[in-house]
């Protein structure tokens, strides 16, 4: 499809959006970044660890280093008498030579002229083995999962100072304009965040040339822009797109949404969402977030199907998102083809109905993506 669908005309098919928006894309090139700027961001893939961890037999408790063999039978009653004499240790001490278990301090009588075993062990109590932490081999993190504090926590303990993460950067344009605009590009740099991306903000006015000149400023992974899609006389931003690179459709046949517009500026996406909070957050949800996924290389989340507890009707033609609520393991919709925020709090989940559909009878399976957590 390379004919631009204007909003006076033709809607663009979603499925069609959708492919073309993503035709092509690839993941951001990764980069290191030390260990206390990379929570939450996408892990690339990390050089797997060139030696174990702990690299010799440490204790894993304070007590006293053994070898089992001397102690078999070793009670209150019979303590045992080791020929070599055992040797205090503390938590991360190494192992000395021929010993393999650690006692704790009270099965040790240490206070007369002989030091007595009152227990036996076995081998390996009370040690942490040569590679228990991390094998040579491991990777500290997985490539496409975000990064969390046990993620870190591994990168740590074997004395990595960076990983290599995927954070690509987008670009987003807020028009001047009205509250509800700057609600939106709150919302859009918080979420795209989340999603691990690095989010460059910016103002400008809402004239074309004003509107083109930002959005070919500076570099950037993926561009949005947020107001000025409608057919008001001050909405340029569409016509910005068309003068600054390439614009593929203007209106969508999506329920909110529908005034989006969308393009390229050579390979880099360039979405521009409606101000009105509920017409982007469909955009964003079902467009934008695909591409972050992709650009991040995150893994995606897999979605969730349940039965539908009552029915969802849909108008043919449009594909509608749904916002679904859980209860009592089914989706129960909350409403179709709007977006208020008392509903998103409320929600757990949503869905699209698509274009050729007129809805779902109730007890069909849905699958139902997560809507309050990041891609």
């Amino acid at each position: 499809m390379t004919a631009l669908q204007e909003i006076g005309g033709a809607l663009a098919a979603f499925d069609v959006v959708h492919d073309w928006l993503l035709d092509g894309l690839a993941p951001v090139a990764p980069v290191d970044l030390p260990l206390d700027a990379v929570l939450g961001a996408i892990a690339a893939e990390p050089e797997p660890a060139s030696h174990a961890c702990p690299s010799w037999d440490e204790a894993a408790i304070d007590g006293w280093a053994l070898a089992a063999r001397d102690l078999i039978g070793a009670s209150s009653f019979a303590p045992a008498v080791p020929a070599v004499p055992p040797v205090r240790v503390e938590v991360g001490d190494i192992l000395p030579d021929g010993c393999d278990c650690v006692v704790d301090l009270h099965g040790v009588d240490a206070q007369g002229p002989l030091i007595q075993v009152l227990t036996e062990a076995i081998p390996g109590q009370g040690v942490r083995r040569a590679g228990e932490d991390i094998a040579v081999g491991q990777l500290p993190a997985i490539p496409g999962r975000r990064i969390s504090a046990f993620d870190l926590l591994c990168a740590r303990r074997g004395g990595l100072m960076d990983l290599p993460v995927r954070r690509p950067l987008v670009r987003l344009i807020d028009l001047e304009s009205a509250h509800a605009a700057r609600l939106t590009a709150d919302f859009a740099a918080a979420r795209a965040g989340a999603a691990g991306a690095v989010v460059a903000r910016v103002s400008c006015k809402r004239d074309a040339a004003s509107i083109a000149s930002n959005i070919l400023a500076e570099a950037a992974d993926l561009i949005v822009l947020v107001g000025g899609t409608g057919a008001g006389r001050n909405d340029q931003t569409a016509a910005a797109i068309a003068q600054a690179g390439e614009r593929f459709a203007h209106g969508i046949a999506l329920q909110p949404g529908r005034t989006a517009a969308f393009g390229r500026v050579g390979q880099i996406p360039v979405i521009a969402l409606p101000g009105q909070p509920d017409q982007a957050l469909a955009v964003w949800l079902t467009l934008v977030e695909p591409i972050l996924l992709v650009l991040t290389g995150a893994r995606p989340r897999d979605p969730v199907s349940l039965p539908l507890a009552r029915k969802i009707s849909s108008g043919i033609g449009v594909t509608d998102i749904v916002l679904l609520k859980q209860t009592e393991r089914a989706w129960t919709p909350l409403t179709v083809g709007a977006l208020s925020p008392a509903q998103l709090v409320s929600a757990d989940a949503w869905c699209l109905i698509p274009a050729m559909s007129e809805g779902h009878a109730a007890g069909t399976p849905v699958a139902g993506y997560s809507l309050h957590e990041a891609p």
